[in-house]
C-alpha cells in the first residue's frame, strides 16, 4: 500500500486523468482534487487490474529507476528481477542519538544503476500526512535571521549492506535536488596528501526547507552520483525530531549510576599479579579531571567498550559531540558510542567524599587513597586591570580571528618567581575545550578571554580583554 502510495503521488495530471478514467471515476479537476480522488481510490481497496494500471503510468514516467524484483515479476519480465538491487533491502542505519525517528518516509531503498553508465540518476518520491505536516509546522523556530525546525525531514545515505547497523556514507560525486531545487551538502574536506581527491563528510542531510508542506503535493528528490563497480548505495528519508545535549544527558541520567562495585571488580582484576610475569602492578593512579575540558569530574562516565578506569565527563562529552558528532573516547581514542555510555558509581563516591584533590590511587583489594599535590602556587596581583587577589594556578590566553575562526591558545604556567614556562601538550585538549566554551560566549571580531582557577572556590571566572590589556602585553603573544 505504501509504495503504492508513492506511485500514485508522483503522477502527473494527465496520468492520474488516464488511472481516473479507466477505474470509472470523474477525471475532472484540479491536480489536488485528481490526487484525492486517485488516493481514495487506493484506500477503498481497486481491482487487481487498477493496481496494474496504477504501476503501468508510473513505470511510464520512472523507467527501472525504482523496479522491485517483485514489479518486474508481476510485469511479466522475471528474467531481469535478479539484475536489479531490491527497492527495500534488509538496510539499517545507525541510530543517531541528537534525533529520535518519528516516521519512515522512504524506508532504506537501493539506488539501482545500469552498469553501462557512469553516472546514474534515480527519482524518488514521498508524501506527508496531515499529521505530519502539522509536527513539522508547529516546530518552527524562528530567531534572528535563521528559520529552523526542531521536527525535520531527513536524508540519509549508507552502503548497502546488512550485516549490521550502516554508518551514513555519501556515494561518489553526490549532487540531490529537492522539488527541483540543489540541496546544500557538507562541504569537501581537504585531502590529507597530494594527489587524493578530497571527499564529502558523510552526515544527514536536513532537506526540510525545501519540502512541501503539503497533504496534496508530492515532494520528490532527485539523485544522481557516479557508479562504483562491486558497491552499491541505499538512500532513505526519516521525519525526525531534534534533541538537545540537555535531553540526552538527563537520559543518561535516567539509565541509573552503575553499581560500584563492578569498577572495583575492575581494579582488583588490573591488579592481580600474573605468576608468569616478573613485573606486577600494585598501584593505579587515576585523574579526577576531564581529559576534555581539564575540569574536575561532575558526572563521571565512560563507554562499556572500554578497559580503561579513566572517566570522562558526561555533560562536555555530549556537548562537544552535539557540535561536531565523533562519539569517540578521549582516553583511548576507540568508538565510545551514546548508548554504550555508562555513570561510574565509585567515581561518583569518591568525587562526593574527596573535594580537594585531583588525582587519586587505587590499590590491589580497590581501595582507594587521595594523592596530594605538592604545587606550589604564585598568587598574582594585577590592581591596575581590576583584578586583585585572584591566586593562579594556570593562565590559559585564548584568541580567535572573525570569520576565518583561527583559534589560538597558550598556556603560561606562573611559578614562584612569576616565570612562564609553556606547556604545548595541552593544546590539543584546550582547543577542543574552547569549541565548547565558544557555544556560550560566541565569535566576534577578537575574543579574548583569560580564564583564571581559583583554589578556594574551583570556579572559572571569565575577564576581558580590557581587564586584562597589561597582563596581555606581559605574555609576549
Amino acid at each position: 500500500m505504501f509504495l503504492q502510495q508513492q506511485m500514485v503521488m508522483s503522477l502527473r495530471v494527465s496520468e492520474l486523468q488516464v488511472l481516473l478514467g479507466y477505474a470509472g471515476r470523474n477525471k475532472h479537476g484540479r491536480k489536488h482534487e485528481l490526487l484525492t480522488k486517485a488516493l481514495h481510490l487506493l484506500k477503498a481497496g481497486c481491482s487487481p487490474a487498477v493496481q496494474m494500471k496504477i504501476k503501468e503510468l508510473y513505470h511510464r514516467r520512472f523507467p527501472t529507476k525504482m523496479v522491485s524484483p517483485t514489479d518486474l515479476s508481476l510485469l511479466g519480465l522475471p528474467h531481469l528481477a535478479s539484475t536489479l538491487h531490491p527497492v527495500h533491502p534488509d538496510v539499517k542505519l545507525q541510530r543517531l542519538p541528537f534525533y529520535d525517528v518519528l516516521d519512515e518516509l522512504i524506508k532504506p531503498t537501493s539506488l539501482a544503476s545500469d552498469n553501462s553508465q557512469r553516472f546514474q540518476e534515480t527519482c524518488f518520491a514521498f508524501a506527508l500526512t496531515p499529521q505530519q505536516v502539522q509536527q513539522i509546522s508547529s516546530s518552527m523556530d524562528i530567531s534572528g535571521t535563521k528559520c529552523d525546525f526542531t521536527v525535520q525531514v531527513q536524508l540519509r545515505f549508507c552502503l548497502s549492506e546488512t550485516s549490521c547497523p550502516q554508518e551514513d556514507h555519501f556515494p561518489p560525486n553526490l549532487c540531490v535536488k529537492v522539488n527541483g531545487k540543489p540541496c546544500n551538502l557538507p562541504g569537501y574536506l581537504p585531502p590529507t596528501k597530494n594527489g587524493v581527491e578530497p571527499k564529502r563528510p558523510s552526515r544527514p542531510i536536513n532537506i526540510t526547507s525545501l519540502v512541501r508542506l503539503s497533504t496534496t503535493v508530492p515532494n520528490t528528490i532527485v539523485v544522481s552520483w557516479t557508479s562504483e563497480i562491486g558497491r552499491s548505495y541505499s538512500m532513505a528519508v526519516y521525519l525526525v525530531r531534534q534533541q538537545s545535549s540537555s535531553v540526552l544527558l538527563q537520559r543518561l541520567r535516567s539509565k541509573g549510576i552503575r553499581n560500584p562495585d563492578h569498577s572495583r571488580a575492575l581494579i582488583k582484576e588490573k591488579l592481580t599479579a600474573d605468576p608468569d610475569s616478573e613485573i606486577a602492578t600494585t598501584s593505579l593512579r587515576v585523574s579526577l579531571l576531564c581529559p576534555l575540558g581539564k575540569m574536575r569530574l561532575t558526572i563521571p562516565c565512560r563507554a562499556l567498550t572500554c578497559s580503561h578506569l579513566q572517566c570522562f565527563d558526561a555533560t562536555l562529552y555530549i556537548l562537544m559531540n552535539e557540535k561536531k558528532p565523533t562519539w569517540v573516547c578521549p582516553v583511548c581514542d576507540k568508538k565510545a558510542p551514546y548508548e554504550h555510555l555508562i555513570i561510574d558509581g565509585l567515581f561518583m563516591e569518591i568525587l562526593n567524599s574527596c573535594v580537594d584533590c585531583d588525582e587519586i590511587q587505587f590499590k590491589e583489594d580497590g581501595s582507594w587513597a587521595p594523592m596530594r599535590s605538592k604545587k606550589v602556587v604564585q598568587e598574582v596581583s594585577a590592581s591596575s586591570n581590576g583584578i586583585e587577589g585572584i591566586t593562579t594556578e594556570t593562565v590559559i590566553f585564548v584568541r580567535s580571528y572573525g570569520d576565518n575562526r583561527q583559534i589560538k591558545v597558550k598556556i603560561c604556567t606562573l611559578g614562584c618567581n612569576g616565570s612562564q614556562n609553556s606547556r604545548f601538550g595541552s593544546i590539543q585538549h584546550l582547543v577542543s575545550w574552547f569549541g565548547l566554551v565558544q557555544g556560550y560566549i560566541g565569535y566576534v571580531t577578537m575574543l579574548e578571554i583569560f580564564l583564571f582557577k581559583t583554589m578556594k572556590e574551583s570556579q572559572w571566572i571569565y575577564r576581558t580583554h580590557k581587564q586584562c590589556a597589561n597582563f596581555a602585553q606581559e605574555l609576549c603573544w
